[in-house]
């Protein structure tokens, strides 16, 4: 039963930074599904924002972030990341992460920087067009160096919580993770649990998400006893590449930001009729826009085309991209990139506060699974991996000044399977994975309706119960724990968006297809049952 400081779930942006901000004094243990790098980060293209240009702002970066997240953000947490930004930045530079430079540096930077939609200025740091790669091998190479105990392969199935004085759960005192090559369930102590676990897209049928992206951290916060908020709010990312045999290849927002034009299959552009912007409006705007035209047409995609641009720029600045294309015979400095939306980002999460703490003491969460208020309505592109860095800063920060008051947690009980079985019907698991992203694409996707969501409702409880009766019956497997968390997490997404009552950022709805031109814009804040107030400090 391995005893740790900090045990992190997740290895991407978020937990391998704290990592390295707790391990020099703290006794850390990460857990991974997969591969450390495996995860959203490693696959990030475009880049982080931050203000380093001397024309820029924080109070622009601010104004950009709270009018993309269409009047949801907080405020103060806007701030205080677009205020660490640089700092974050400063930091990565000095693990070696090879940013792009500059030919000609200019305005106090020597750091090309792009610009991306809902940004008013070029504040976009990159490494090519594989600033995540770049990114995650620079921290996993960096972590592997230091004293932290690595658990790759490694699924965790649920938190533990200690017994509270007044008989409630207490203090997260860590986790049940089943070990994928051994298949036995390990029990994990921590003074500290940190959720780095990414989010929710795979409850999608159509994702640029990896296969790891289950929702998992949200689902056992959940069961755990933290609120959620903003469940509603799935970001579809506008541009993934459609090829029957590409399954989720994302075209960088950067493509858009550098002239790519988006075309209907005629050739006639389109987003200006849809925004002044054209194809630098957020996300939101973008993914509707496209998919009214493809269902207005009957058409299975739309064009990115970017082959206007001289061959060269193209192949220097979106090299990843040109090449893995290429291997689909497209060749994107001659001709454009078929593309289609698809589930990219999970706005909502955990609740957290401005040092990562959850409801429950001793969980903190960081990145794409906690809900922290920066990104509202809608995520602007590229705050993702700067949410990531700054939080695991400041949570790892709150971390190491409470982990000498924190006991060690006593022994913790095994993992019971003394009343189950192997399974004899792994069908169910599959058919209900399948029929679950199928429903929530059809019901609960870039349009929906109260009909459908009402659909969708009636669905995910069937599927939770049986799901459960099959939980309860078998042993666990990776695709039990994975199809489990999703069916778990779709039920807030499905009932955040019956509650919102208008249309607004990334939930659109044809029963409310306006704002809310009464009341002012509020967060949908779901409660577990079994939530206790977290005590003040």
């Amino acid at each position: 039963m391995p005893f740790h400081d900090i045990l992190i779930i997740g290895s991407g942006a978020a937990g391998l930074t704290l990592a390295l901000r707790t391990v020099s004094t703290a006794r850390v243990a990460i857990l991974s599904k997969g591969d450390l790098k495996e995860g959203n980060t490693y696959y990030a293209q475009g880049g982080i924002a931050a203000v380093l240009d001397n024309t820029d702002s924080i109070d622009s970066h601010v104004a950009d972030t709270l009018d993309a997240g269409a009047g949801l953000c907080d405020r103060q947490v806007v701030r205080f990341v677009a205020e660490n930004a640089a700092t974050s930045i400063r930091q990565l530079v000095d693990y070696g992460v090879p940013f792009t430079r500059a030919d000609v540096p200019a305005h106090g930077t020597e750091y090309h920087l792009t610009c991306e939609g809902g940004h008013s200025h070029r504040r976009i740091i990159h490494a090519a067009d594989a600033t995540g790669k770049a990114v995650e091998s620079t921290l996993e190479e960096q972590v592997r160096a230091t004293a932290t105990d690595l658990y790759e392969h490694h699924i965790v199935i649920d938190l533990i919580r200690a017994p509270g004085r007044d008989g409630r759960p207490g203090r997260c005192v860590g986790a049940y993770a089943l070990d994928l090559k051994s298949g036995k369930v390990r029990v994990f102590r921590a003074r500290a649990v940190v959720l780095a676990s990414g989010g929710a897209s795979k409850v999608y049928l159509y994702t640029t998400n990896p296969d790891g992206s289950t929702g998992d951290g949200v689902a056992m916060a959940w069961r755990a006893g933290c609120r959620v908020a903003n469940m509603e709010f799935s970001q579809f990312h506008p541009t993934c590449l459609y090829h029957p045999q590409a399954k989720s290849f994302l075209i960088t927002e950067a493509v858009r930001g550098e002239g790519g034009r988006l075309l209907l299959p005629n050739g006639q552009r389109f987003m200006d009729g849809f925004d002044p912007r054209g194809e630098l409006a957020p996300r939101d705007i973008v993914a509707r826009a496209i998919d009214h035209e493809m269902k207005r047409l009957g058409v299975e995609c739309v064009y990115l085309d970017i082959s206007h641009k001289p061959a060269d720029f193209v192949r220097e600045h979106f090299p990843t991209i040109h090449a893995s294309l290429m291997d689909y015979g497209l060749d994107i400095t001659k001709e454009p990139i078929p593309v289609v939306p698809a589930a990219h980002y999970s706005c909502g999460g955990v609740m957290t506060d401005l040092r990562g703490r959850t409801d429950v003491p001793g969980l903190y969460a960081v990145g794409e699974v906690a809900f922290t208020g920066l990104h509202g309505a809608n995520r602007m592109a590229s705050n993702s991996l700067l949410e990531c860095l700054v939080f695991a800063s400041s949570a790892a920060a709150d971390i190491l000044t409470r982990l000498s008051d924190i006991p060690e947690p006593e022994r913790l009980p095994p993992w019971d399977e003394s009343w189950v079985t192997d399974s004899d019907e792994e069908v169910v698991v599959s058919h209900n994975w399948d029929e679950l992203r199928r429903f929530m694409w059809d019901y609960v996707g870039i349009v929906r309706s109260t009909k459908r969501l009402e659909r969708a409702r009636r669905r995910v409880d069937l599927l939770l119960s049986e799901i459960g009766e099959y939980y309860r019956s078998f042993r666990v497997t990776n695709d039990l724990i994975e199809l489990r968390n999703l069916a778990v997490v779709a039920r807030p997404i499905i009932l955040s968006a019956l509650e919102r009552k208008e249309s607004r950022g990334l939930h659109y709805t044809l029963d409310f297809p306006e704002p809310d031109p009464i009341a002012a814009p509020q967060n949908t804040i779901l409660v577990p049952a079994n939530f206790t107030a977290r005590p003040r400090d």
